[in-house]
């Protein structure tokens, strides 16, 4: 069997894991579209201001809830599946195997951008259908860039998170700890416009803010051009290149004892 037929069938082998399993499939697609529901029952569908144009609440909130869906399906839940069997010692059997180590990451990396690409598609038709939000159009290339670089850079980073964290019952909490204070900061569980210009200066910092405007940018039906921010993108980018480096240099397949 050639070495792009083992990540295929690594690929459905994960897949097949993921979607078996209640506990992922709910925090990962249910619980983002519950918070969808309530943000816009919450704070109404009248209006959010997002730099010098101003949006229907739930324009605001469906690229929010993809950038959430999103980070729940590569950085959190790569960190706690691949901690959690290393911890186990199902990946240093696997690593025992002639199954190359590339096709392991392949596979899992796969799955989470199956996984990314099937909420997105669930949370615009959401959107769409019962907020009447409009999707973009000319602004798909910006939408599309947003969405590669930032799921790519996020499983990057669910790696290094996973080379560092030292057991499995540390997986979860640390990931969540991680991510909440930076989505609280972000914008994505609270309107930008209501979050003190300081916390969004160090939320730019990071990978969460620049992916989530890049979004919101390509989701504005006032943005004109391809929608493509540059700026947020190398944001992405750099962050994607440091979990990399971080993820060669410590990721181990066998337990931390």
């Amino acid at each position: 069997m050639t070495g792009g037929a083992l990540a295929v069938h690594q690929y459905r082998f994960d897949q097949r894991q993921f979607w078996r399993e209640p506990a992922s499939v709910f925090f990962t697609v249910v619980l983002p579209m519950i918070f969808l529901v309530l943000f816009v029952a919450i704070f109404g569908n009248d209006s959010s201001h997002i730099e010098r144009s101003t949006v229907k609440s739930a324009t605001y909130y469906v690229p929010a809830i993809i950038t959430l869906s999103l980070i729940n399906a590569t950085f959190v839940n790569l960190t706690i599946w691949l901690t959690i069997q290393r911890e186990r010692g199902q990946l240093k059997r696997v690593r025992a195997t002639p199954c190359p180590a590339w096709v392991v990451i392949a596979g899992r990396t796969l799955t989470a951008v199956a996984v990314a690409a099937v909420m997105t598609v669930v949370v615009c038709a959401f959107g769409a259908l019962i907020y009447g939000v409009q999707l973009p159009t000319h602004t798909l290339p910006g939408a599309v860039l947003a969405l590669l670089v930032g799921v790519l850079s996020l499983a990057a980073l669910g790696f290094a998170c996973a080379a560092i964290v030292p057991s499995e019952n540390a997986a979860p909490p640390i990931a969540n700890v991680i991510v909440l204070p930076l989505e609280f900061i972000s914008g994505i569980f609270v309107p930008a416009d209501q979050i003190p210009k300081w916390m969004l200066d160090v939320a730019s910092v990071f990978p969460i803010k620049p992916f989530f405007d890049a979004l919101l940018h390509a989701f504005d039906p006032h943005t004109t051009g391809t929608g493509i921010m540059p700026g947020k993108l190398a944001v992405l980018v750099a962050w994607g290149v440091v979990g990399l480096v971080v993820a060669l240099r410590f990721f181990r397949w066998s337990p931390k004892r």
